[in-house]
């Protein structure tokens, strides 16, 4: 359990995972969704069932699609492991997305956003294909389990226990003192393991997933970029949330600025985590580091 440093130290933080969710609701507020067209997409109220600062509320949103259904993009091509030449080489811009088609899953109620990002990771880590309803609720009982919140669900401690149990780990939960700082840490967990990173959202109410980014320079090759895209899976689409606004269509390339909206700083003291005040990663740890 970690709290990041600036970015040259980055290497050493690269071990954090972020991955579990938090007991009380992905969804402030509840409701009966049925399936929505793309023209109506229901708005989720800001009130509802009593939550945590940390948890999910319970509700009914559509059925996750199949993997025909996903909404795919097409892969950003990975550059090369580089070598002493070209790390010496002038910056150029970097992209690498794990997302492929059919790794979207969306969350089959308000609650079990965890056990659709758990999905979505094993999907994009594995040869596995995980969407079914069946899957996803046994995936949030397993973080929820392990989660050990007074208020019950499913949290970030839970989700990366759960990460970790499920064989695709090493992952840490980790909290980082900023924005950009959190940006520049996952960008390079990822890139260096290849593995997704979980982003908790909302103050801790809410699980994504980074699945890609874009950036100045390879995180590899140096110690100095900056982070200019994000590719995200939010489970909760296309639902939108009268609080923080609309979930971004999967494998979506979005700025920091519009991430910034829904991943903010967490600093509720009434879930004990075992990390401190920050933004929260669920961050793959690089072997050897």
């Amino acid at each position: 359990m970690l709290t990041r440093v600036p970015h040259s130290r980055h290497r050493a933080l690269l071990l954090l995972l972020a991955a579990t969710f938090v007991a009380g609701g992905c969804v402030p507020g509840a409701g009966n969704p049925s399936p929505t067209p793309a023209a109506a997409v229901p708005v989720v109220p800001s009130t509802g069932p009593a939550a945590s600062d940390d948890g999910v509320t319970a509700g009914e949103p559509q059925p996750s699609p199949s993997r025909a259904e996903s909404t795919p993009a097409p892969a950003s091509p990975v550059s090369p492991t580089p070598t002493p030449d070209t790390a010496q080489a002038d910056p150029e811009p970097f992209a690498m997305n794990l997302y492929r088609e059919g790794d979207f899953v969306a969350q089959y109620t308000f609650e079990w956003c965890v056990g659709a990002s758990l999905q979505m990771a094993l999907n994009m880590a594995t040869d596995d294909s995980r969407t079914s309803r069946a899957d996803q609720q046994l995936l949030w009982e397993m973080a929820r389990d392990r989660s050990f919140s007074p208020f019950g669900g499913a949290n970030p401690r839970g989700w990366t226990a759960s990460l970790n149990d499920l064989g695709i780990g090493p992952y840490e939960l980790v909290s980082l003192p900023s924005f950009d700082e959190a940006l520049n840490v996952a960008a390079e967990a990822l890139r260096a393991t290849r593995r997704p990173v979980g982003l908790v959202m909302w103050r801790g109410r809410h699980a994504w997933v980074m699945s890609g980014f874009e950036a100045t320079a390879d995180p590899r090759a140096f110690d100095e970029f900056e982070v200019t895209g994000i590719r995200v899976l939010d489970p909760l689409y296309p639902h939108v949330s009268s609080v923080w606004g609309p979930s971004a269509k999967p494998n979506s390339l979005v700025s920091p600025a519009t991430l910034a909206k829904q991943y903010v700083l967490r600093d509720s003291t009434r879930v004990n985590l075992g990390v401190g005040p920050g933004y929260l990663l669920i961050l793959p740890i690089a072997p050897n580091t």
